[in-house]
């Protein structure tokens, strides 16, 4: 996983989560909750904006490739599952739009985190919960150690993900 598109995908949602509210078009929680979901079950591939971020937004901008581990990030997008669907249900299925909009802060808080300062809340949290043993350390192996799976793939011409360098 790329650290730099993380933040950009983190911005997006931000920029969409903040249209919502400021535009009041909860329609676009659906987008979001699509785009979470998209995003665990299949990672950049199904969704629209991980798909501009990574054939659009990093390629143009010349982004680096910072490799970070994945599970603390997909644990961060069920996070944003969680807010996401539970915004929608609340507008569009109960008409709640001012609790909805109160969810999406705190959406907007996590993804702005993310997106500004690169601190992703959701990593932090599954860290905090491997540490506890409620997240078993063999779910990510490669969290405790992380930099030396960075050199050693690169050694082999690989980034941690198991993608080529080159390309």
């Amino acid at each position: 996983m790329n650290a730099s598109v993380a933040r950009s995908v983190a911005g997006g949602v931000v920029i969409m989560a903040v249209a919502t509210i400021v535009f009041d078009q909860p329609l676009i929680t659906l987008v979001l909750a699509y785009g979470f979901i998209a995003r665990v079950l299949a990672g950049p591939r199904l969704s629209p904006l991980a798909i501009l971020v990574t054939k659009v937004i990093v390629p143009r901008f010349r982004l680096p490739y910072r490799p970070v581990a994945g599970p603390p990030k997909r644990f961060a997008a069920t996070m944003g599952i969680a807010f996401s669907v539970s915004a929608a249900v609340l507008s569009l299925g109960f008409g709640l739009n001012g609790v909805a909009y109160i969810v999406l802060g705190g959406l907007i808080f996590a993804a702005g985190l993310e997106s500004i300062f690169g601190f992703c809340l959701g990593c932090a949290i599954f860290g905090f919960l491997i540490n506890r043993g409620i997240i078993p350390e063999s779910v990510c192996e490669d969290c405790a150690n992380f930099d030396s799976r960075a050199r050693r793939m690169a050694a082999r011409g690989l980034r941690p993900d198991g993608t080529p360098l080159v390309g």
